[in-house]
Formats: structure tokens, C-alpha cells, sequence
């Protein structure tokens, strides 16, 4: 799901006069629009991509800080956190495809309020050459189906709390997207405990990408026994974060305590 922060390359989509409201939280997600085909979240007043090109920002940050597409292997599995409108997954797919895999990928979402058919059909509309793959994605979302099931992907999406369904997930990922809304707006996302989690829910040899070069949340990936290393972001966007399971650092961080909310500063919650 993504989010728009400050004035880099994401946005607030609420018009004159309007405030998000974390307690509008129904079975679908509340959305605006920027420009047409933008979408913003009207619960946490950040949009779902970047505003600059979320293509652009998907491959530059999902695919090309887990180094995707050549890493692809039989069996591949990609783990989401916050599905959103499904961009990530499209790319990834497209990409599975374009390198010349054979089998399915293998993908596992996690999303609270998923995007309504209609509105993922309007955001997809920006990019035409997804349209084979957005096309199977929406019949799934329209039919109220959690799974595609298709030659080149075996992908399921989990309703609920990430910090309740990735606890129960029993599967594991080679590569993480973590794309939640922004740790300052959506902090129960970037949790120490879900991190954890994650890293835990991680192969050997597994890694990350997210948008987020917050403090607290490199601080806590590095304790979840991630080595993490922070490069140029997308666009405006000065840094992004990438990262891979490191099985030492794992077993010596497991023992010891999550960050503690306490802990951290200002500067930690961009």
C-alpha cells in the first residue's frame, strides 16, 4: 500500500477543508484521487505511490532493491505488506514473465483495507502495458476472490491486521516488499515485534526492500537480524532502504528485546 510523506514524491489527496480520519476504517479502503488516477488514502491522507511515477518508483525500489528480476529461481516466493492496489505484485509479475521463468511465482499479500475493483481498475489505467496482467487481478477482486491461480503466478492475499496475519503465516519469502503507509502515519506497520516477524518469515539468503529510510525503522529491521544498507530513493526522494537476512546477526539479535517505542525520537517518525 504505499503513502504519500511530505513534499517529496508523494502527496496528501484531501481537498480544502477535510482531515483524515484514522477511525474511518470500513471493509474497503476510503480513497481520493490526485490527478485523476492517483490514488490517496482518506484514513492515513497519504497516496498510494509515488506521485512522480509509481511504476517508476515500484521498479526502482520493490524489484530493483531485492534485485529482481535476477534473482528469480523456481519456486520464488515475494511476501507483501500492504497489497494496496495491487501495483507491486503486477510488476513483479510482468517482470517473472519478461525474464523467461518458467513455473509460477509465488506471491503472499497482507492488506487490512483492500482497494474496492473499481478504484484498483482506475489507478491501473495509468499503465497500459500491465493491462494483461491488471485485467486477472481485478476479475479475481470482482468474483470476491483472496487467490490467482494462473501458469506464471500462485498468488494470495490475507485480509486482516499484519501484525496478527503475518504471526500466523507458516510460509517463508526470498524477497519482502514492505510497503506500508509512512511510519509516522501508520506506525503499526513498522513495528518492532512484526519486523521480527518478518525476518522470521525470511529464507536464507532472503531480503528486503522498502521506500522508508526512517531511523526506527533500520534500527529495527538491524535488531530483527537484517544487515541494511540505505541507498538513493526514488525521484525527489533522497533515500530508500534494502537489505538481506543475516543468519548470525538473526540468532544473536533473537534474544534480545524489541526497540522500545520509548526509545525513539522525532526524526525517527518520517
Amino acid at each position: 500500500m504505499s503513502r504519500a510523506r511530505n513534499p517529496d514524491t508523494r502527496a496528501s489527496g484531501l481537498e480544502s477543508g477535510e482531515t483524515s480520519d484514522p477511525t474511518d476504517k470500513g471493509p474497503f479502503a476510503k480513497l481520493s484521487w490526485i490527478g485523476g488516477n492517483v490514488p490517496v488514502s482518506r484514513t492515513y491522507s497519504e497516496s498510494y505511490y509515488s506521485i512522480g511515477g509509481g511504476l517508476g518508483e515500484t521498479r526502482h525500489v520493490f524489484l530493483a532493491g531485492n534485485r529482481l528480476p535476477e534473482r528469480f529461481r523456481s519456486g520464488f516466493h515475494i511476501a507483501e505488506i500492504g497489497f494496496g492496489t495491487g501495483l507491486n505484485l503486477l510488476a513483479a509479475w510482468k517482470a517473472w514473465v519478461d525474464s523467461g521463468q518458467t513455473g509460477a511465482l509465488l506471491y503472499t499479500g497482507f492488506e487490512a483495507f483492500p482497494v474496492e475493483p473499481d478504484d484498483m481498475k482506475r489507478a491501473h489505467a495509468a499503465w497500459p502495458e500491465l493491462a494483461e496482467y491488471a485485467e486477472q487481478l481485478i476479475r479475481a477482486s470482482q468474483a470476491g476472490q483472496s487467490r490467482i491461480l494462473t501458469d506464471s503466478l500462485k498468488a494470495r492475499i490475507l485480509p486482516g491486521d499484519a501484525r496478527q496475519t503475518v504471526q500466523n503465516w507458516t510460509g517463508a519469502a526470498d524477497a519482502w516488499f514492505l510497503d506500508g503507509f509512512s511510519p509516522a502515519r501508520n506506525p503499526e506497520l513498522w513495528e518492532p515485534r512484526l519486523l521480527q516477524a518478518v525476518a522470521a518469515r525470511t529464507r536464507p539468503g532472503g531480503t528486503f526492500a522498502t521506500y522508508s529510510a526512517a531511523g526506527r525503522v533500520r534500527r529495527s529491521l538491524k535488531a530483527a537480524g537484517f544487515s541494511v544498507i540505505r541507498l538513493p530513493g526514488y525521484g525527489r526522494k533522497r533515500h530508500m532502504i534494502r537489505g538481506w537476512l543475516d543468519p548470525v546477526a538473526r540468532n544473536a539479535q533473537a534474544s534480545r528485546p524489541a526497540v522500545s517505542p520509548e526509545t525513539l525520537d522525532r526524526n525517527d517518525l518520517a
